[in-house]
């Protein structure tokens, strides 16, 4: 067993941390096997006798945002940038989450616009922001204000702008049951904040108008 740091607050940037009790890989096995037998079939069936190793692998890449921070990702910043003074669009980066109320998926895209002040960072490096905070357990809502406060934090710009827009599976596979609704969340810092017409630019850009 192994204790990990994990953010203590899910709607701030790497906030202070926390120690969490990390199980050992065998534990996390023998809860696999746990919950199989739990939905009603054998763990000990051909089929399902290597799943307990295969989803404690799996977890591995579908949680690993958590060992990252904002920091690490946007850390280069390009200073050179030739006077260009307008916002930066990176528009339908796909990710794929898991909600934290039933840990089932939910799938989507986001798009992220910011005004640079004293540099930039790679285009690539918004998805990975995208990707970081994706990979963990989470509401839609708290991805939405992570990956803007991430931005503010780390490149202090004039301003951010992201939208997600995603379709939750516990809304499709359970509950109500309904497949192909969309979930739409947005926030807007500085400049995007204050005036409205920005605000109608950047989502005029989204949706692919001229």
């Amino acid at each position: 067993m192994t204790d990990v740091p994990a953010s203590s607050a899910p709607t701030g940037v790497d906030q202070p941390l926390t120690t969490v009790h990390r199980p050992s890989r065998e534990e996390a096995e023998a809860a696999v096997r746990t919950l199989i037998a739990y939905a009603g079939d054998d763990p000990s069936r051909e089929g399902l006798l290597d799943t307990p190793k295969r989803v404690a692998k799996a977890y591995g890449e579908l949680f690993s945002g958590y060992k990252d921070t904002a920091e690490q990702v946007l850390e280069r910043i390009f200073t050179d940038v030739a006077g260009y003074e307008e916002f930066i669009l990176v528009r339908e980066i796909p990710f794929y989450s898991h909600c934290e109320h039933h840990m089932v998926p939910f799938i989507g895209n986001a798009h992220i616009a910011y005004y640079p002040t004293e540099g930039v960072v790679g285009l690539s490096k918004l998805a990975r922001i995208v990707e970081m905070y994706a990979r963990r357990l989470q509401t839609q809502e708290a991805m939405t204000a992570q990956i803007s406060n991430a931005i503010e934090k780390v490149l202090k710009p004039r301003g951010v702008a992201v939208l997600i827009e995603a379709e939750h599976m516990c809304m499709t596979m359970r509950g109500v049951q309904k497949p192909g609704v969309s979930t739409v969340t947005a926030r807007f810092t500085g400049c995007f904040q204050e005036d409205p017409s920005e605000q109608a630019r950047f989502m005029m850009l989204i949706r692919g108008q001229k």
